[in-house]
């Protein structure tokens, strides 16, 4: 009896030892030069060379692009090999990658489950433009915020993506456009004809970047860091439902362009249309913007404007509009309302979004009107949704008669 006893927690222990999830490897993407400083320290780096190491792998990973350690030619075989054994570089899953009409591309992701469950997917975006190239990226696997015009505001959160995901974004964007050192572009691949492949990211992708601020700070950093990724903080947008606390941390502490994700000039429409308005209303989310750390005519902040027909278009909401954001520099990006199945909005008339671009315009703001990319791959703004929550063929053939309506 006393040895069954015994032997029960020993039993217990081997049970749960076999039904245990194996650890992950750990990854230095994503993290800073401290955190990679501290790895290496961890596995037993002596400390006389971290530093040296550290800038080492900072450059392979982001100056060349490598996804094996073997490739690391000025770090020692046997570091290599250390190295190897101790960590991964590897990239994210790509479950899909699709290539719409109008060359805009859209990556499916796929993360490890990482408390959420099962392994998680999201959504990233290429949009080429003449003489630049805009990566949408996600922060987020879903959205809290139920904005009623977004697609992407239907699929519930469920975790928020780390640092060495959303970097992991960029890096395979760049490996599939052929943007690193000693790499090839895809034949007919539309990307820009000069420069930088990828040259602009938004922080516009899934997710509310501003609630999951510390993992998009770390990665956001890397991707401005001159001897990273490189990008200039002029190139790199951060988007925001209105978070008003955070939005100073961002201006201090990350430094990027602000968009604001607008879309109402009243609070009663903005509290339907982006529910957080409830909690930070119009008045409090610009007064947070005019505050903008480094807000000058040189760094405006972008206020994004979804037109709804017969909801946010009229004359009205324009002058209005220009009277609010009175004192900011700024410019406002009118964004044809995108359609998904379910939805109950339509796209403002093309007449009445120019009538309205030329009231904000007469009054001294820039308004572009933005051409919708990516509508035939569920690419376009306000439409990402993860495809694990994925269409049933009639909600696909009502998109097709959406797409159909909106080409004629």
């Amino acid at each position: 009896m006393t040895a069954s006893v015994a032997a029960a927690p020993e039993a217990a222990a081997s049970i749960a030892t076999r039904r245990a999830p194996p650890a992950e490897t750990p990854s230095l993407v994503g993290l800073s030069r401290a955190g990679i400083g501290a790895e290496l320290q961890r596995i037993g780096i002596e400390q006389k060379q971290i530093r040296m190491r550290t800038a080492q792998i900072w450059n392979w990973i982001y100056a060349r692009g490598v996804t094996d350690f073997g490739d690391m030619l000025n770090v020692s075989k046997d570091m290599r090999a250390t190295l190897a054994g101790a960590f991964t570089l590897k990239r994210p899953e790509i479950v899909t990658e699709q290539v719409s009409e109008d060359g805009t591309r859209k990556w499916l992701m796929r993360f490890p489950a990482r408390g959420a469950g099962r392994p998680v997917e999201i959504e990233t975006v290429y949009i080429p433009e003449i003489g630049r190239g805009t990566l949408c990226v996600s922060s987020q696997v879903g959205c809290t915020l139920t904005c009623s015009f977004c697609h992407t505001g239907t699929q519930k959160l469920v975790r928020n993506l780390t640092a060495e995901e959303i970097v992991g974004q960029i890096l395979v964007a760049r490996d599939r456009l052929g943007d690193f050192p000693d790499r090839s572009t895809p034949v007919g691949a539309a990307v820009p004809s000069e420069g930088r492949l990828v040259s602009n990211i938004v922080m516009m992708g899934m997710g509310e970047p501003l609630y999951n601020f510390d993992n998009v700070k770390e990665a956001l950093l890397i991707a401005s860091d001159g001897e990273g990724l490189s990008l200039s903080k002029r190139r790199i947008t951060l988007s925001t439902s209105g978070v008003v606390p955070e939005i100073p941390r961002a201006g201090a502490e990350i430094g990027s362009m602000l968009a604001i994700s607008l879309h109402a000039v009243r609070d009663d429409l903005r509290d339907m249309l982006v529910p957080l308005n409830r909690k930070y209303p119009i008045a409090e989310l610009l007064e947070a913007c005019r505050n903008y750390p480094g807000l000058s005519n040189a760094r405006r902040i972008t206020f994004e404007y979804v037109m709804l027909k017969d909801v946010n278009d009229s004359p009205a909401d324009a002058r209005e509009l220009v009277r609010l954001l009175k004192g900011i520099p700024a410019k406002i990006n009118l964004i044809p309302f995108n359609p998904w199945p379910g939805v109950n909005y339509q796209c403002s008339d093309w007449e009445t979004i120019e009538a309205f671009s030329d009231i904000v315009n007469r009054a001294g703001y820039a308004s572009p009107i933005r051409t919708p990319r990516g509508r035939d791959i569920l690419a376009a703004c306000g439409q990402l949704k993860s495809e694990s929550e994925r269409m049933r063929a009639r909600e696909r053939l009502a998109l097709e008669a959406m797409m159909a309506d909106t080409e004629e």
